[in-house]
């Protein structure tokens, strides 16, 4: 599975950290990232405010799984909303303040 992970926080290295654990896993990325991120995963050049690169990025390298890590792009941005990635599951937290959310796109 080819997962893009958004964010360059502390969270998102906990997150990339226990990503790069599954087996299932084949290759894992992080926009922007940061220094630690780039140990685990490979960190690529994407501003995560730039839905239309994010989209494009992610069908260009047949992203199969999007975790959002930072709350700010789901409640504001609402990214999730705007992430028409053909059969991509997109998990982050969501506008209600659950946990998290996870949505499949046709």
């Amino acid at each position: 599975m080819r997962v893009l992970l958004i964010g360059s926080g502390g969270r998102e290295h906990a997150l990339a950290w226990k990503l790069a654990q599954s087996p299932r896993l084949t290759k894992l990325y992080v926009a922007p990232g940061n220094g630690g991120t780039s140990e685990i995963a490979e960190n690529v050049a994407v501003d995560p405010a730039d839905h239309a690169a994010v989209i494009g990025w992610a069908a260009a390298n047949a992203i199969d799984f999007v975790v959002i890590g930072p709350d700010a792009p789901v409640v504001a941005d609402s990214t999730i909303a705007t992430l028409p990635i053909a059969d991509t599951t997109i998990n982050a937290p969501n506008p209600s303040g659950d946990l998290s959310t996870e949505t499949t796109l046709p």
